[in-house]
């Protein structure tokens, strides 16, 4: 007899706005984590994991006291790395130098280890749970891991995880569902900030 699986809810947040030094949020960093946490009280949430940086843990700690007993847990997966560096074939000609540039530009541990902890996000983070309960979980993170995940969702080739961008505290949905394709339900969603606290962490040109 085949064990029951049932439906994840995954909840994908990029931190809010940190310092200059990202050692800890600002005060409109602050306030964005905590209209985060008052979109997210209604949702059931079994569990805010972040990554073990600064910014991300405080954003999750400011989310989870506005939720009702929802631990907090702390996952090495949830981290800032690049998770796949492309090769030059694989990107637009006209743009493969600078992405490539950009990527160079990160430690050489950070590439190399990227990849196994893209990997260890995936493997806790996504696809139907055991159970006949859907579960809903958070997941403060940074831009790259919600690109990678993303990208990953709609089976797009791998190095599309770059362009895929997360404002700060921007709000990202998706569902894994027993025998259905991943469907991505939001993405990007701001809709629970004030417009002054909108669209930090992008560059002019992709605030739309």
């Amino acid at each position: 007899m085949t064990a029951p699986t049932a439906a994840r809810y995954l909840y994908l947040a990029r931190h809010a706005q940190a310092t200059d030094d990202e050692g800890a949020l600002t005060e409109a960093g602050r306030r964005q984590a905590g209209l985060l946490g008052e979109r997210l009280r209604g949702v059931p949430l079994a569990a805010v994991h972040h990554g073990p940086l600064a910014r991300a843990a405080e954003t999750a700690r400011i989310v989870a006291g506005r939720l009702d007993g929802v631990p907090l847990v702390c996952d090495p997966a949830a981290g800032d790395y690049v998770p796949y560096v492309p090769g030059r074939a694989e990107l637009p000609a006209g743009s493969a130098d600078a992405m490539l540039g950009f990527l160079a530009g990160f430690p050489a541990r950070e590439r190399e280890e990227g990849p196994g902890l893209a990997a260890a996000a995936v493997a806790a983070f996504t696809g139907p749970v055991a159970g006949d309960e859907p579960r809903h979980e958070l997941v403060v993170t940074h831009n790259f891991l919600i690109g990678w995940l993303v990208r990953a969702a709609l089976d797009a080739p791998e190095a599309r995880w770059m362009g895929l961008n997360q404002a700060n505290a921007a709000l990202t949905v998706i569902r894994y569902s027993p025998g259905r394709a991943p469907a991505l339900m939001l993405f990007n969603d701001l809709g629970h900030l004030p417009p002054e606290l909108r669209w930090t962490g992008f560059p002019p040109e992709l605030r739309v």
